[in-house]
């Protein structure tokens, strides 16, 4: 999420961001005819594939709104040492009183009460899949958790379904070398030394108003530990479910690589369709030691009724390499700019993200690069796409401080118009106070013209087809980053949102 340099960038953009209907670009200038056009073609696309949902016992039983009984409540059921309720009673005080944010996504019918904060469905942690109850177990084989686990995709998995992670394993051989994969509650209770050294480090509490009311109501998420020299060569994944109508999903994501390690994490996200709203609302904290390299990717697709205001920062050190992929295709609304700090020298960092923007939908994304220190070096490319008059955003922050000389940075920001009443925005803000560094910024804007589409069907494409060409390969830097599967995963989801979107 934001902080309060990101809150400085705002200014001028806020104004003219609160005057426009957050949600549908301006159509007011466009043909009537072409307007009944464009919807003909809108109501084409695909439905989303993830929107069923299961039994709800839990679900029901849970009382939303957010309190000081409520945060103890968690605590109590977790049966939390004292220094963690006393950190979530932090984050509560902190949530009331930072202001919400006022630029970006507009958040002025934001009610935080009208949130269930912790949904229990399971009493304990199965240890295999069959001991989940069917109906969860159901949903994980339809997104194809297990198979992947089974066929070896993936080193360890974490299933988080509403407030918990109901399954986690991790390969016996990674075990042995000490790497620690596990939910984070579970890291509270066996490596809390841990636990307590790095929480709230990156990310504190009162950083901004959404990662205060993680802190305060967290629960679940995956705790990464992976001790020097040891590298995990397959990634470790974890998956997160909203089951429950106007649910609030705040998992905490801790990650630490030792001196000269490696591990890549995936996380994937789904919920089904309800006619509320739900919100997620993660913090992600990372630790990259000397010399160790940390890779952390997202495919994300909520439902078009899920607020997605995430915070995520990894802190660098001296040679330390980090790197984000980042898929946002899914959510009502999105705020979500991974961060680094490059605290030491020779620390390199890269973020690769792509928002896609349907019908309803706001994705404001981007990254932040802090550069603290000599010699550091960060890349940003950033895709957007939009169509079907949702709007896209690219917002993003590179500061080098006086004193990092020999620096550099590299922004390259493109956006994909599929129609004429979709929209994508720049926010860029630069902050250099050091001479010795080499900063670069660029950003282009593009329609998908008649002139590119009749060019491939005189090839002898379809019209799909050629479409589906040209978003592939607009595409195509941040799937070919990808493990696989995961890309051919992102390709597919690309390709059921732009379904029926010429003309």
């Amino acid at each position: 999420m934001s902080d309060e340099t990101t809150v400085a960038t705002a200014h001028d953009a806020a104004a003219a961001d609160v005057e426009m209907n957050q949600y549908v670009a301006d159509r007011s200038h466009l043909n009537e005819d072409k307007l009944r056009q464009d919807e003909q073609i809108i109501e084409q696309f695909g439905d989303y594939s993830y929107g069923w949902h299961d039994s709800d016992a839990a679900g029901e039983a849970a009382k939303k709104g957010i309190s000081e009984d409520v945060v103890r409540e968690i605590s109590a059921d977790k049966h939390e040492p004292e220094w963690m309720l006393e950190k979530r009673l932090q984050g509560y005080r902190d949530f009331i009183n930072r202001p919400m944010p006022d630029w970006g996504v507009d958040l002025s019918d934001f009610n935080a009460d009208s949130f269930k904060y912790y949904v229990k469905p399971m009493e304990k942690q199965a240890a295999t899949w069959e001991d989940l109850p069917d109906d969860i177990r159901n949903t994980y084989d339809k997104l194809g958790i297990p198979e992947a686990e089974k066929n070896r995709l993936v080193s360890g998995v974490a299933a988080q379904y509403e407030s918990e992670v109901i399954y986690n394993s991790i390969r016996d051989d990674l075990k042995n070398q000490g790497v620690i994969f596990v939910d984070t509650d579970t890291a509270v209770r066996e490596y809390p030394e841990l636990v307590q050294k790095y929480f709230g480090k990156c990310i504190p509490s009162d950083d901004n108003k959404f990662a205060s009311l993680n802190t305060a109501a967290w629960s679940g998420g995956s705790f990464v530990y992976v001790p020097k020299g040891v590298h995990v060569d397959i990634p470790l994944q974890a998956y997160f479910r909203i089951n429950t109508p106007n649910m609030g999903q705040f998992e905490r994501t801790l990650i630490i690589a030792d001196e000269g390690s490696y591990v890549h994490y995936v996380e994937g996200c789904t919920a089904p369709i309800y006619s509320t709203d739900s919100l997620h609302s993660g913090v992600v904290e990372i630790f990259v030691e000397p010399h160790a390299r940390v890779r952390y990717t997202t495919v994300q697709n909520w439902s078009n009724n899920v607020y997605n205001l995430v915070t995520q920062r990894a802190y660098v050190r001296e040679g330390g390499t980090m790197e984000w992929v980042d898929g946002n295709i899914g959510s009502k609304a999105t705020m979500k700019y991974p961060a680094c700090i490059l605290a030491e020298p020779y620390a390199k960092a890269e973020t690769l993200s792509l928002g896609f923007a349907g019908k309803g939908q706001y994705q404001d994304t981007g990254a932040k690069m802090i550069h603290l220190a000599p010699h550091t070096s960060s890349t940003i490319i950033a895709k957007s796409i939009a169509r079907g008059g949702g709007r896209s955003a690219y917002r993003g922050l590179v500061k080098i401080i006086d004193g990092a000389e020999g620096s550099s940075s590299n922004v390259v920001c493109d956006a994909l118009l599929v129609d004429d009443f979709s929209r994508s925005d720049t926010y860029p803000h630069v902050d250099v106070r050091e001479d010795d560094v080499s900063m670069a910024h660029e950003a282009t804007v593009s329609k998908v013209s008649e002139d590119q589409l009749f060019y491939l069907m005189s090839r002898g494409l379809e019209e799909k087809e050629a479409m589906g060409m040209i978003v592939r390969g607009f595409v195509e830097p941040i799937s070919r980053e990808l493990p696989m599967e995961y890309a051919l995963e992102l390709n597919r989801l690309v390709e059921l949102q732009m379904e029926g979107s010429v003309g």
